[in-house]
């Protein structure tokens, strides 16, 4: 009897060898991907953002150019075609549609992608054979409702790490309103067409215009140890003063510095302020949709305040009150982020001597930053400081920019001053580490 059950046993652990041996490519079939991609089903892999734009109500000057802005409605019977520079490269990618402020129902027709011709950034030409079609649930249409998003089905498409891709959009009854979600600080060219050109490959004869519409984001499927680093900003990260369709805000040129491991996604907009409300949201308010909503992130820059110190009244009690008010901002922001394991790095800000809407005769404002800056050198609630105010200040002026850096306002960079604060940001902040034990506590 014992020698029947132990010739039985013998059997049944020769079987399960089998099975697991006939199971484990399946399992690993990611390791056919080793020093790539990962396929669909490998295990760790996920969703990560690899481009984002921050969704904002589009102001009448910014809105789409004639014909396509009716008296109620936008982009009736529109090919939209428009290129992103994406970070995190990958073999599968999604889409993120957002009508976040639609004042109606944005009833999508078509969507394609496709790799830009020559791989350039603001072209209206797709390479040949490159263009595929996107889906909703297996459909090529969707109707996003009002303060929504959609995301599309993934598709395999394979997008390299710092490339630009291409994504066209056929609306064929438009909009049903003149509220229309957008960033209109893409410093990218769009392409405006009538009737559907989604397969088209080039669009001779459409109108430009240097916005991005209703596109607020790209990911990619990515391994377990590629992450997201979202930048929550103003016009500073926007890249105001950087150059049309050549990519080189501060984000982009540290994107080039680090690996294709980590995504920098820029989440900033002109104007912006953590405080109140202006050009987009303010930045506590949006902080779960443009951060904590944003698929695998794990890092976040904060580089933002200096238009709320710039905009509140040149008194001491007003400027005393706003740089408490920013400090409390970042301390909230630290606390949300550090719940959901999100490291966070404060970058100081930047002069504006002499710039004719900020700089105050008497210094309140400068007084004002410097507060700021001391508390974001030294309270230790940062996971790490960027000290962007040392890498651009003028040494011998410390109040203001360098001037080789210096766009021309005494506030924005050009693309040096971009690329300044870039090499200021140290790579090994974004190496793979365990978080410290009680992180999250507060």
């Amino acid at each position: 009897m014992k020698r029947r059950t132990s010739l039985l046993s013998l059997i049944t652990a020769g079987a399960l060898c089998a099975t697991l041996a006939a199971v484990a490519p399946a399992l690993g079939a990611g390791d056919a991907h080793s020093g790539g991609a990962p396929g669909p089903r490998e295990r760790g892999a996920h969703w990560v953002s690899t481009w984002t734009s921050m969704p904002q109500l589009t102001e009448p000057s910014n809105m789409p150019p004639a014909p396509f802005t009716g008296d109620d409605s936008v982009l009736t019977d529109t090919t939209l075609r428009q290129t992103v520079h994406v970070s995190a490269g990958g073999d599968h990618i999604r889409l993120r549609f957002s009508n976040a402020f639609g004042g109606a129902v944005l009833p999508i027709t078509e969507v394609s992608v496709a790799l830009p011709l020559n791989g350039k950034a603001g072209t209206g030409a797709i390479r040949p054979g490159t263009s595929h079609t996107v889906t909703f649930r297996g459909s090529a249409s969707i109707d996003v409702p009002a303060g929504a998003q959609a995301v599309s089905d993934p598709l395999d498409f394979r997008v390299a790490p710092g490339s630009n891709l291409t994504a066209t959009v056929y609306l064929a009854t438009g909009q049903a309103s003149t509220a229309l979600t957008s960033h209109p600080g893409s410093r990218t060219t769009s392409y405006l067409l009538r009737g559907d050109h989604v397969r088209d490959g080039d669009l001779p004869g459409a109108t430009t215009t240097d916005h991005w519409y209703l596109l607020s984001g790209v990911e990619v499927w990515a391994r377990g140890t590629t992450s997201a680093t979202a930048v929550l900003g103003d016009s500073l990260t926007d890249g105001r003063g950087s150059t049309t369709n050549g990519n080189d805000r501060w984000p982009d040129v540290l994107q080039r510095r680090l690996t294709a491991r980590t995504s920098v996604v820029n989440q900033a907009a002109g104007g912006n302020r953590l405080l109140a409300d202006g050009l987009g949201p303010n930045g506590l308010a949006r902080f779960d949709r443009d951060v904590l909503a944003q698929s695998g992130t794990d890092r976040l820059i904060v580089f933002e305040g200096v238009n709320d110190i710039g905009t509140a009244d040149a008194t001491p009690e007003a400027q005393k009150r706003t740089a408490e008010a920013v400090i409390t901002a970042y301390d909230q922001i630290i606390t949300r982020a550090h719940a959901q394991g999100i490291r966070v790095y404060g970058a100081t800000l930047t002069p504006f001597g002499g710039n004719t809407g900020y700089d105050d005769p008497d210094g309140y404002r400068e007084e004002a930053r410097r507060t700021v800056n001391s508390w974001i050198r030294t309270s230790g609630r940062f996971d790490a400081v960027l000290d962007f105010d040392r890498a651009v200040r003028d040494p011998h002026r410390p109040a203001a920019l360098r001037a080789s850096l210096d766009v021309g306002d005494h506030l924005h960079l050009n693309p040096a001053g971009y690329r300044a604060l870039a090499e200021a940001v140290p790579a090994r902040l974004f190496e793979p580490s365990p978080l410290p034990a009680g992180f999250g506590y507060n």
